[in-house]
C-alpha cells in the first residue's frame, strides 16, 4: 500500500496499531512523532519529503511496515550523498526522486522494519520492487539496527559508515565519579568551562514532560529560530511541532533552560527512552562563553547519570565532543542502487570511504580522554 501521507495511510486505524509493531520505547518512530511532522507542516509539499510508507496487512491486521519517503533532495538525512546526485546529473540521469527509509531530521539509530519476526527480508524485497516499479534511482535505509543492517547486507545492499560521538555511562555514582575517570587535562578543562558559566550567575532549569508549558515552548522556539537564522539556515520545524510532541510524548521530552537573574538566555531540547538520552535542538538569545557546552553536553551528562541512563547521544558530528567525554561510534546506512553501472562505481567508492573512516576512528581513539581506554564501536 502506498499513501501520499503517513496520516492518510493509517486513516481509520488506531495509532496504537503501528506503535504495537515497535519493540522498544524510542520516541522517534512512534506514530505520534511521525504524524506530528505532517500535521504541523514540517513534511509535505515543498519539504522534499513525501511520505510513502509500506504496510503489510494479514487478516485485516497490520503485520509489518516501513517508514519510507520519496525524497526530492538530500536535506535532513545526515547521510550525505550530494556527490552521488552530482555524478548522476553529469551522466545525464536523474538521481531524484529516491526512496529513503528514515526518521526525518533525526540521525539516531533504531528500528526501521517494525513488524513480526522474520518479516525483514520480505520488506527489503518490497523496497527493491518499489524502486523498479517507480523507476527510481535508489533506495536508502538510514541508521538501521545491527540486525536489520545484517539483513540488508545479506540482500546485497551496500553499507556506508559514518561517525558520531556518544557518551557512555559506566555506572557512575555522580558527576565527580565521571570526571575522575578522565585524564587530568580533560577533567580540568570541563571544570573550568562549567565554572565560567556558574560564575556568570547562570542557573539551569530542567523541565520534563507536562511541566513544559506554553511559555517555555515559546521561549525554546525563539532560541531555536535565532540560532538557525544566525547560521544562515531556515528553521525547518514549526512551534506547533514542538508543542505537539510535548503533549504527546510526556516524560520522554526533557528541556534545559539557562537563566540569569530570572532572564532566559538559552535552551536545549532532548528526548529520552528507557536507555538513552538524545540531544536534538538548541538555541541561544545571547552569546555566552561555554553556555553551549553546558546546555548541550554537561547538563545531558548530569541528567543521564542522575536517571541511570546508559548513554547520551549528542547529535551528529562534532569532534569537539571528544574533549568532553564523548567517544567515537560508527554509524551505518545501507543503499540499493538500481543501475548496475552506478552500483559498481558507488560500491568501489564506499569501500574506499569505509577504509578512510576506519583510519579516522583509529586516530580518534589514539587520543583517548579516559585514564583507561575502554572504547567501543
Amino acid at each position: 500500500m502506498t499513501a501520499l501521507y503517513w496520516t492518510d495511510a493509517l486513516a481509520g486505524q488506531p495509532a496504537a496499531e503501528w506503535d504495537a509493531l515497535l519493540d522498544d520505547d524510542q520516541p522517534f518512530l512512534r506514530h505520534g512523532w511521525l504524524a506530528a511532522l505532517e500535521r504541523t507542516g514540517a513534511l509535505g509539499p515543498g519539504s522534499g519529503w513525501q511520505p510513502s510508507p509500506l504496510f503489510d496487512r494479514r487478516d485485516g491486521a497490520l503485520d509489518a511496515g516501513v517508514p519510507a519517503y520519496l525524497k526530492a533532495n538530500s536535506y535532513g538525512e545526515y547521510v550525505f550523498d550530494w556527490s552521488w546526485a552530482d555524478a548522476y546529473e553529469r551522466a545525464g540521469f536523474d538521481y531524484y526522486p529516491k526512496l529513503v527509509v528514515a526518521v526525518p531530521f533525526t540521525p539516531v539509530a533504531g528500528q526501521r522494519f517494525p513488524g513480526q519476526p522474520g518479516r525483514v527480508p520480505a520488506l527489503i524485497q518490497a523496497l527493491e520492487a518499489r524502486v523498479h516499479r517507480l523507476g527510481l534511482s535508489s533506495a536508502h535505509v538510514l541508521f538501521p539496527r545491527a540486525d536489520e543492517l545484517s539483513a540488508l547486507l545479506d540482500a546485497g545492499w551496500q553499507e556506508r559508515q559514518g561517525v558520531q560521538f556518544h557518551w557512555r555511562n559506566r555506572g557512575y555514582r555522580d558527576v565527580d565519579d565521571f570526571l575522575d575517570a578522565l585524564t587530568r587535562e580533560k577533567r580540568k578543562k570541563i571544570r573550568q568551562e562549567r565554572r565560567r558559566v556558574a560564575e556568570q550567575g547562570i542557573e539551569v532549569e530542567v523541565v520534563v514532560g507536562p511541566a513544559i508549558d506554553a511559555g517555555r515552548w515559546e521561549l525554546f522556539y525563539r532560541c531555536y529560530c535565532r540560532t538557525y537564522l544566525e547560521h544562515g539556515s531556515r528553521p525547518y520545524l514549526p512551534l506547533a511541532f514542538f508543542r505537539d510532541i510535548g503533549a504527546g510524548l510526556g516524560e520522554q521530552v526533557v528541556l534545559f533552560i539557562a537563566r540569569r537573574d530570572g532572564e532566559a538566555l538559552a535552551a536545549s531540547l532532548c528526548l529520552r527512552d528507557g536507555d538513552g538520552l538524545y540531544g536534538r535542538y538548541w538555541g541561544a538569545l545571547v552569546d555566552v562563553p561555554c553556555l553551549h557546552f553546558e546546555l548541550c553536553y554537561y547538563q545531558g551528562i548530569d541528567y543521564a547519570i542522575a536517571t541511570g541512563l546508559a548513554r547520551f547521544e549528542g547529535g551528529a558530528q562534532g569532534e569537539h565532543k571528544l574533549a568532553r567525554g564523548f567517544e567515537p561510534v560508527l554509524t551505518h546506512s545501507a543503499h540499493y542502487i538500481a543501475d548496475p553501472r552506478f552500483r559498481s562505481a558507488i560500491g568501489a567508492w564506499l569501500q574506499r570511504e569505509r577504509e578512510a573512516v576506519a583510519a579516522y576512528v583509529a586516530d580518534l581513539r589514539a587520543h583517548d580522554v579516559y585514564k583507561t581506554s575502554c572504547q567501543g564501536s
